[in-house]
């Protein structure tokens, strides 16, 4: 702002202590800011070995370096450490990306997690009280205990708050060293069997739906611009310089009879992929289960 790029109606600026409004005209270097886009939000795949990041001052891999190409400008929704895998959300509003960070928002996380050492569902049951772990308190945790696997054992893992490494140093509070860690939903949103590194987008009407009046509200969401479309005669609609996004493989997102597509959560696909990781555990990535779609269409959120 101090090297004179920025103008107000035609004025000037060298500082940021000044309030505008949709009716003044705001140029940098002489051109006008971008118009606002309609409020979007992908659903992404995480693999582990990336960091959630736009830069990383030590060069490793990021989520933005490999997303898959035609999207627009995104910004993730929270983070996922570099080992971890699985859902993250991603979105090109700062205000809900915000907003949905807030432990305030409530919605729950759920995660697989798989840990060296033993437990009983007695002592996961405690952490229904919260815990303190080294000086930091974590609120209320649903933990349930699948199944053992050899020296390992496989937890089902739901917080609110999403405290920095929160599951991992409760796992190792309780002795368990976690070796894989899947975030499997995040609120009403669920990983399904999106394809590892791919994403999808949810449709406006679901993702306004899910959302609800008071958290659209709240983060400024808007919904009532066009959508731009993302097929071959997307035309200048379609990011300058990159393919149109057209999302790979089967995901949480479906056509209904009319065509429209939806979100929906699957049962059953969590312990197919559950049961292919265990066999391939000690040879390899997990291989994936048969895809396909079992269960009701469900728009509601999780029980919470």
């Amino acid at each position: 702002m101090t090297q004179g790029r920025v103008s107000v109606n035609g004025r000037i600026i060298n500082s940021p202590a000044l309030d505008v409004t949709s009716r003044d005209v705001v140029l940098v270097d002489g051109k006008p800011l971008p118009e606002r886009e309609r409020t979007r939000l992908f659903l992404y795949h995480k693999p582990k070995g990336l960091m959630t990041t736009h830069d990383d001052p030590e060069g490793r891999p990021t989520v933005f370096d490999n997303l898959p190409e035609g999207l627009p400008r995104l910004i993730s929704i929270g983070r996922l450490d570099f080992n971890t895998e699985g859902l993250l959300l991603l979105t090109n509003d700062g205000g809900l990306a915000r907003t949905l960070e807030l432990p305030d928002t409530g919605w729950l996380r759920r995660y697989r997690v798989r840990a060296h050492g033993e437990v009983t569902q007695a002592q996961l049951d405690a952490l229904k009280k919260g815990v303190e772990v080294d000086g930091v308190k974590y609120g209320s945790i649903d933990a349930t205990l699948e199944r053992d696997q050899g020296s390992n054992v496989w937890i089902v893992f739901a917080i609110r708050e999403g405290k920095n490494r929160e599951v991992r140093n409760v796992m190792a509070h309780l002795g368990l060293e976690v070796n894989r860690l899947i975030r499997i939903s995040y609120g009403p949103f669920q990983l399904a069997e999106i394809a590892e590194g791919q994403a999808e987008e949810v449709k406006t009407r679901v993702l306004r739906d899910q959302l609800g009046d008071r958290i659209a509200m709240l983060s400024g969401a808007d919904f009532k611009i066009p959508e731009q479309r993302h097929d071959a005669d997307a035309g200048d609609d379609a990011p300058r310089g990159k393919k149109p996004f057209k999302p790979k493989g089967k995901s949480g997102l479906i056509a209904d009879r009319k065509g429209r597509r939806v979100l929906v959560t699957r049962s059953g696909g969590d312990d197919a992929r559950a049961r292919n990781e265990d066999e391939a555990a000690a040879s390899g990535p997990p291989k994936r289960p048969k895809r396909g779609y079992h269960g009701k269409r469900d728009l509601t959120p999780l029980d919470e």
